[in-house]
């Protein structure tokens, strides 16, 4: 009884001392508060009633039948609105704070709604070697399948929220897609309803010109109702190699000379500063020496990037072997190092041992939840931001990085970059080793202005024929956008399905000049 009355009183306070500061003042100053008092036992009350929906769906094997029911609902849903005279465009029915993107959609608001209630995994067919599975199916839900059967997903970004629909009408990305590209090089087929309401399904060989111009296109061409994915088998553990590396030109040696070798299953680096990185390389593997095995994922261990610094601050090399599950998830518990801004003991050993089984709140949440005024501040204080960019040209991107926005650590990961058609692509007709630069925190250098960095660091990136990850604000004009983006495939197809008065242009749907 004891407890449940101080547990009462100090409820009482906390309500008392809002009363007094402002709900607002807490939520901006003191944040830590409220997220560590209502926005974690929420976030994992969330997690256990998807977790088990998703388990009962799967073992009742009730998701097939009822898809085809959902999707007919979707395709009534849209025959309606043209019915209706097509007076607005149309977009998922999702609403914008639950998206893993900090971009708040505005556009939902005065767009059409169509409700999309496709969340489970439909089939899992290990002779043919595809997973089928609708779109809001998340990356936590296919790991939590897919490996307990000894399978997994050639690339499996690392978020656990990440949906499969975010993936493929965004882009995913992965330690391992030096070998496998993007998220979208390893879906085989995608299922979509149309502008008139028509159901199609797209492959490489069948309805080929949507197959490929539907990534990256933000639900522009269709509502993605279902896609296959190529899995591979699974092992137990990643053997996992850290190597602390000093100096700009030894670093960019290294990593890309690492991304180039096909006997490594994973490659990924993290920079601390210009000149100081960790590379990691890893294989997969069912043997692991017991005194090595380190589970990473586990609530009260060090988060990942605090753990993989240390290798740095003691200039050793490294060797561990690490649970598959808890690799793939590895900056999940701290949203890479997004947390320690919002929770700044998060990794203190006591709140990890106390506390760290509810961690990390959803994003989704902590969006839902920001305000107003913690938007803008965070939009002109804050950056997070994936650029694409050729891997030989790693050495001037880095330095851009750095004299734009000095965020540290920056995440760098390799990945192949096939010549297919669609609106990314190599400049030229081969296959190319790109890298992603993934810049999260609050930028050091002085007088930082978002909209004139960005844009700065925006035509960089157009000068090396890269690209901007759309989940993030991007500060282009539709010429610029255009210009770094390939439109040709994508303006077809809009046309050719009757896309243009149904959809927004992508530009439209995710640009700030546009949404301003």
């Amino acid at each position: 009884m004891e407890p449940a009355v101080s547990l009462a009183v100090c409820a009482l306070l906390f309500l008392l001392w809002v009363r007094v500061k402002g709900l607002e003042f807490v939520l901006i100053h003191q944040r830590w508060v409220f997220v560590c008092l209502f926005l974690l036992p929420l976030s994992l009350i969330f997690d256990i009633y998807y977790y088990v929906r998703a388990w009962v769906v799967f073992k009742l094997s009730s998701a097939p039948r009822l898809h085809e029911q959902r999707v007919r609902d979707i395709q009534k849903q849209v025959r309606e609105w043209k019915e209706q005279g097509s007076k607005t465009f149309m977009c998922t029915g999702r609403p914008g704070w639950l998206t893993v993107s900090l971009r708040v959609g505005k556009y939902k608001k005065t767009h059409k709604n169509i409700m999309i209630n496709l969340m489970d995994i439909l089939e899992v067919d290990t002779k043919k070697q595809i997973v089928r599975v609708e779109p809001l199916v998340t990356m936590g839900q296919v790991t939590a399948l897919l490996n307990s059967i000894g399978w997994t997903l050639p690339v499996l970004p690392e978020l656990d929220d990440l949906t499969v629909g975010g993936l493929i009408m965004g882009t995913g990305i992965e330690s391992s897609s030096h070998k496998y590209g993007l998220f979208q090089h390893i879906c085989t087929a995608y299922e979509l309803v149309l502008a008139d309401g028509s159901f199609v399904r797209c492959t490489p060989s069948e309805n080929s010109d949507l197959f490929y111009a539907v990534p990256w296109s933000c639900g522009t061409l269709g509502f993605l109702v279902a896609a296959e994915i190529r899995i591979i088998p699974a092992k137990k553990y990643v053997k996992l190699r850290f190597q602390a590396v000093r100096g700009l030109e030894a670093i960019c040696e290294k990593f890309t000379r690492e991304s180039q070798r096909p006997e490594n299953h994973f490659v990924e680096g993290l920079l601390y500063s210009l000149d100081e990185a960790v590379i990691m390389t890893g294989v997969m593997t069912d043997e692991a020496e017991p005194s090595k095995l380190n589970s990473i994922g586990n609530y009260y261990k060090p988060w990942f990037f605090k753990h993989v610094e240390n290798y740095l601050k003691t200039n050793k090399e490294g060797l561990e072997y690490i649970p598959l599950r808890h690799y793939y998830h590895r900056h999940t518990r701290s949203i890479f190092w997004e947390l320690q801004d919002i929770i700044p003991f998060g990794n203190n050993p006591v709140f990890r041992y106390l506390f760290g089984w509810m961690v990390p709140p959803k994003i989704s949440l902590l969006k839902l939840t920001q305000g107003e005024t913690l938007r803008k501040l965070y939009e002109q204080h804050h950056v997070v931001q994936d650029m694409l960019v050729p891997m030989k040209c790693l050495p001037q991107a880095l330095h851009t990085f750095h004299n734009d926005i000095h965020v540290y650590p920056i995440w760098l990961c390799p990945f192949i970059l096939p010549s297919q058609p669609g609106m990314v692509h190599p400049k030229g007709d081969e296959t190319e080793l790109y890298v992603d630069i993934g810049a999260y925190g609050e930028p050091r250098v002085k007088h930082f202005d978002a909209s004139s960095c960005m844009r700065q660091l925006e035509k960089f990136v157009r000068s090396v024929h890269g690209f901007q990850m759309l989940y993030a604000d991007c500060y282009m004009n539709r010429e610029e956008f255009w210009e770094m983006f390939d439109g040709s495939l994508y303006h077809k197809l809009r046309k050719q399905l009757d896309c243009e008065g149904a959809f927004p242009e992508v530009y439209d749907k995710i640009c700030k000049a546009a949404r301003h």
